[in-house]
């Protein structure tokens, strides 16, 4: 089989970030999906589950009731390898063009405080996986080491 493109990215120089992982072409619009990259691929531990859980009912809520992006965001959800997510939007966009928003994402995380939505055994498949103080801490760290400080070194795969 032939590899799929976001398995042909360097992991071993990728630095956290935010990244244009690819754009596609969706019914004569297109749709960019960014590689959100909270940790350094295989040189820091991974996210925990229980916190990437809840920065993903977190980011997907804040960002689904955006006043200005709501009606372009198709999807926020976690990598398998626990090291960040992706963020599909409708549109061809570049990291700097998201780089405003997923500060104001991570900033909106980081300073969360109360009941995380959609995490009820109603409304989701494991609403236990969640872990709220660990989440505001890797969005703060994230926010402030990373996003706020971006380079292009951060915004474009190596």
């Amino acid at each position: 089989m032939k590899k799929i493109p976001s398995f042909t990215i360097d992991h071993l120089r990728l630095l956290r970030g935010v990244y244009v992982s690819r754009q596609d072409q969706v019914g004569g619009t297109v749709v960019t999906t960014f590689d959100v990259r909270m940790k350094a691929p295989n040189r820091e531990p991974a996210l925990s589950p229980s916190a990437l859980h809840t920065i993903e009912h977190l980011a997907a809520t804040f960002l689904r009731n955006h006043p200005q992006w709501a009606d372009r965001i198709v999807y926020w959800g976690p990598m398998g390898c626990l090291t960040g997510n992706y963020l599909i939007v409708q549109g061809d966009l570049t990291s700097h063009d998201i780089l405003p928003l997923m500060i104001e994402t991570f900033g909106f995380i980081a300073g969360f405080e109360g009941e995380v939505p959609g995490a009820s055994a109603k409304d989701c498949g494991n609403y236990l996986l969640m872990n709220l103080p660990e989440a505001r801490w890797e969005a703060a760290k994230y926010l402030h080491e990373v996003l706020e400080v971006a380079t292009d070194a951060n915004l474009m795969y190596p």
